[in-house]
């Protein structure tokens, strides 16, 4: 799953070299845009989701572009990964519109989006979004249990209300043992950033 899995005896780094590793380009929706709530938020949660996008090209500055210029309408998440980099779109103290329309999905979590487009390989981009997820609980001071799926989230009037999502970490499109292992890289990152 992940392209080198994190070692629990995994050495100490600093939050500031864990980030450097996850190259997070700066790259936030305008302030009028329709995917901007400008509403404030305190993070409790961090939410992974998969595009589900797998046209040629679809990576993440791909989807900045998309969210920029308005073809994904009202939807906005925080950050969308993959395998060289993870872009920010949003203010993480600033609701999106990436889970559950007004539940506590959008009111209270960071959405972070991992790219599926042909070429792009799922092992970095699981690696970098654990990292990226690792930082934000250490910035937050978030448990690891505190990093959930899109599926955590239920969507009034929608059948199945539950999302298969990220799909390719959920097993029979719920949570399971590939979730537990990508939370087990989380947390390996995690408690490297705090010295344990």
């Amino acid at each position: 799953m992940i392209r080198s899995s994190p070692s629990s005896a995994m050495t100490s780094m600093s939050p500031s070299s864990v980030y450097r590793q996850v190259k997070v380009k700066k790259d936030y929706l305008s302030y009028k845009a329709r995917g901007r709530s400008r509403k404030k938020m305190t993070p409790r949660y961090i939410t992974i989701h998969s595009t589900q996008n797998w046209k040629s090209g679809a990576d993440a500055l791909r989807h900045s572009k998309a969210l920029k210029n308005g073809a994904l309408g009202r939807l906005s998440w925080h950050y969308t990964v993959d395998e060289d980099l993870a872009v920010q779109h949003l203010p993480t103290n600033e609701r999106g519109n990436h889970a559950d329309f007004d539940g506590p999905g959008n009111r209270y979590s960071i959405g972070i989006e991992m790219c599926e487009n042909p070429g792009n390989s799922r092992s970095r981009t699981l690696e970098r979004t654990a990292k990226l997820a690792a930082w934000l609980c250490v910035k937050y001071d978030l448990p690891v249990s505190r990093v959930v799926p899109h599926y955590k989230w239920p969507r009034r009037g929608k059948n199945p209300p539950n999302k298969n999502c990220p799909h390719f970490l959920l097993s029979n499109g719920r949570p399971g043992s590939k979730w537990q292992g990508f939370l087990k890289a989380v947390d390996v990152y995690r408690r490297s950033m705090l010295g344990r």
